[in-house]
């Protein structure tokens, strides 16, 4: 595990958030808002528990507590960068190319 000081959310994030808050408020108004908070939540865990998860696709890739997400970062010199937030549902060559699009 690496000692994290601090968690950076890069601007796509945010693209990814409200993707999925917009999906989740469909299928219940309210869900959205939970969703985001969990997300960030979960990204705020990073300065904890950032460098202990899985490599894959060249990023860190810890699984969201509550949705099937999955949040994607780098570490920096103690720095997590939030890469993307990507819904664990889709094809993995769909995930593949949102991360090689951010690089």
């Amino acid at each position: 595990m690496r000692k994290i000081r601090e968690v950076v959310i890069l601007s796509d994030v945010a693209h990814d958030l409200n993707n999925g808050k917009e999906f989740y408020n469909r299928s219940e108004p309210g869900v959205g808002d939970y969703f985001w908070d969990s997300l960030v939540a979960d990204m705020k865990s990073l300065i904890i528990y950032g460098g202990v998860h899985i490599v894959k696709n060249g990023y860190y890739r810890m699984s969201a507590k509550r949705f099937p997400y999955s949040i994607y970062y780098t570490i920096e010199k103690q720095v997590a960068y939030v890469i993307a937030v990507l819904p664990m549902r889709k094809d993995p060559l769909w995930i593949e190319d949102q991360l090689r699009v951010r690089e």
